[in-house]
């Protein structure tokens, strides 16, 4: 199961709306004789790519799949029944699926099969990889990480605006390739208008794992001639801004390949991330700046945060990387659990969850 695991993750950022799953098949002496884990697209799923490749090896053998297999008919058959025809004799499952076209239809099929069902390995690690597409299936949001590059006391430039670089290069290359595992990357359009980013996958052969760029542009600020807008063709971008501004004045955005989501004027974090997870995303990974973080986590909408720290402190009159909350109590503080702490080349990075 641990081997699905891994081959799971190979499909983050790359099959949303579907699930990431992993299936490893094992002939009847314990051999390992199909791998496989959603294709691009959601499809193939995991279980026809490792049959494919088990033959009829799988015959009498056993798939450990990530996920409930599904039992209904979409763009591709049930990966219930083609488990069932390849002759399978025992199915171990990490985690069910809670869409409402699976929820134990899938597991149901087997056991009436006569195959052997076994549930809940590795259930927790099955839960947490795919905590995107359950927060969607079950909430309609994608799971929203919020990503911070910033100095030991919490900043992210000098008082003066400097901000490039606060860490070193393994670091940001880190941050490239954590983009490529994300269905999309979240800006406001501050830091679109102060950096005019590409929001891409910047590391030799994953361009094409770059994310759908979103930026949070209320007040339709962002400049046509931005990278953002003149590449939206090459790269899916997405601007959500408010439902007062006229046709003509979005129709340029249009005519450029970008995305123009429309909310009214009072939509905050949450109902952002629901217009989002509306459109298939499972995985937001949010970048900045300092004042989406803070409007993020004041919502109570970070599911995730994911750290990257340098060894360097900047003070107080800095910009910091989180605005102000207006907590007055110690009770309102938002908290999380340190899940990852690694050390890359001098500077620390660190991943947290949510506390529920």
């Amino acid at each position: 199961m641990r081997a699905a695991l891994s081959l799971a993750a190979r499909g983050l950022g790359r099959v949303w709306p579907n699930p990431a799953v992993g299936c490893v098949i094992t002939d009847p002496t314990g051999h390992v004789v199909g791998r496989g884990h959603t294709q691009p697209g959601g499809r193939p799923h995991a279980e026809t790519e490792a049959l494919r490749q088990a033959g009829m090896a799988a015959r009498g053998g056993t798939a450990y799949v990530t996920l409930e297999p599904c039992s209904h008919y979409g763009k591709t058959p049930p990966c219930a029944e083609a488990l069932i025809a390849a002759g399978i004799k025992r199915c171990v499952v990490a985690l069910g699926d809670p869409d409402p076209r699976v929820s134990g239809r899938g597991l149901a099929l087997l056991r009436e099969a006569g195959i052997d069902v076994t549930e809940g390995v590795l259930q927790a690690e099955a839960d947490r990889l795919n905590a995107g597409f359950l927060k969607r299936i079950r909430q309609g949001q994608p799971l929203a990480a919020l990503k911070l590059a910033t100095t030991l006391d919490g900043r992210i430039a000098t008082r003066s605006g400097e901000s490039q670089w606060i860490t070193g290069t393994a670091s940001r290359q880190r941050g490239h390739l954590l983009r490529a595992s994300y269905d999309a990357i979240l800006v406001g359009s501050g830091s679109a208008l102060a950096d005019n980013p590409t929001l891409t996958c910047r590391l030799p052969g994953l361009a094409h794992r770059s994310p759908v760029r979103v930026v949070l542009d209320r007040r339709l600020r962002l400049s046509l001639d931005s990278i953002l807008v003149q590449t939206a063709h090459q790269t899916p971008t997405w601007l959500v801004t408010g439902s007062a501004h006229g046709d003509g004045q979005l129709a340029a955005f249009r005519s450029a390949g970008v995305e123009v989501i429309e909310l009214p004027g009072q939509a905050g974090p949450q109902e952002i991330l629901a217009a989002l997870g509306g459109r298939g995303l499972t995985r937001l990974l949010i970048e900045g700046g300092a004042q989406v973080a803070s409007a993020f986590l004041a919502a109570d909408a970070i599911d995730r945060l994911i750290w990257m720290r340098a060894p360097g402190i900047l003070g107080g009159d800095a910009l910091a990387a989180i605005g102000e909350l207006g907590l007055d109590q110690l009770a309102a503080m938002r908290r999380f659990d340190l899940r990852a702490a690694q050390i890359i080349q001098g500077e620390c990075l660190e991943t947290y969850d949510r506390l529920s």
